[in-house]
């Protein structure tokens, strides 16, 4: 079960929810994998939502590995993700908006200072 008061959300595989969770160490991981240098940056590479397949990969894998899972981006790859490209674009974008809100864009806000 997921904590959304703790920018949880679940990734659908199989019919299992998985948690994931941006923490700290997920959001440096982003920042190394992105080259950025800061989080105001990496929002705003988020806030323009052109994401490729693998940014999608990458945002769900370091997501998993926050919430506690032991994931390589490759495995992330091959999950069969409940609702197929939409289903893990949307998980990504939930992830995404948990942990840098939502903005009226419908779309993840950049974090403040950005």
């Amino acid at each position: 079960m997921v904590n959304r008061h703790r920018g949880e959300t679940a990734l659908m595989v199989a019919g299992d929810a998985l948690p994931m969770r941006l923490t700290l160490g997920a959001l440096a991981e982003l920042e190394h994998a992105f080259a950025v240098d800061s989080l105001p940056a990496l929002g705003e590479r988020f806030v323009h939502g052109r994401l490729s397949a693998r940014d999608i990969i990458r945002i769900l894998a370091a997501g998993l590995r926050g919430a506690g899972r032991a994931i390589r981006d490759e495995d992330v790859a091959n999950l069969s993700f409940d609702g197929g490209l939409s289903g893990a674009i949307k998980a990504a974008i939930a992830l995404l908006e948990a942990t840098f809100g939502e903005g009226d864009t419908g779309r993840p806000s950049p974090p403040p200072g950005a």
